[in-house]
């Protein structure tokens, strides 16, 4: 199977608070089946209800954290988006919690790609945080400094893709 064909056919729950989030990302998922949910209580809804490939998790808004926790118990992958909730300590608390992914929002046109990486690392039994320094270690090193993995050097140090 080939990389761009990963998403195909994937269904995957998005969960924001703003509606221009969800249908932007609706529009540029248009190859997967996509389920939306503005809030904590209707995406518990639908992850208690349905069976889904992978989440998109806002962590401001919707209590995205607590999502994160609850999609960990049902083993399903979730990639963190974020527009305010941009630092070190929630990108090491994303990938703590077990999120395969952490996306900043103006980052938003790439999602394909990332989310490709994440599906190709988990079908190759590998860490997906691995590629994710190698496609936005860069944007973070500009945006907090390039000493922000310094407080966490050994976990940082210890991904491999």
């Amino acid at each position: 199977m080939k990389n761009t064909d990963l998403l195909k056919d994937k269904k995957i729950l998005i969960v924001d608070d703003e509606k221009d989030i969800l249908e932007s990302l609706s529009d540029l998922l248009p190859m997967c089946r996509i389920k939306t949910a503005s809030c904590f209580a209707e995406a518990k809804s639908l992850l208690e209800s349905e069976t889904f490939d992978l989440a998109i998790l806002d962590i401001m808004g919707v209590d995205g954290y607590a999502l994160l926790d609850m999609v960990g118990k049902i083993g399903l992958t979730a990639v963190m988006l974020t527009a305010h909730a941009l630092t070190p300590q929630d990108v090491l608390e994303s990938y703590n919690k077990g999120a395969a992914f952490y996306i900043p929002k103006e980052e938003l046109t790439n999602i394909t790609t990332y989310l490709q990486d994440v599906l190709e690392a988990k079908e190759k039994g590998k860490n997906s945080w691995g590629r994710w320094f190698e496609r936005l270690g860069s944007y973070f090193d500009k945006k907090f400094g390039p000493d922000w993995r310094e407080e966490e050097r050994e976990i940082w140090k210890s991904i491999k893709y």
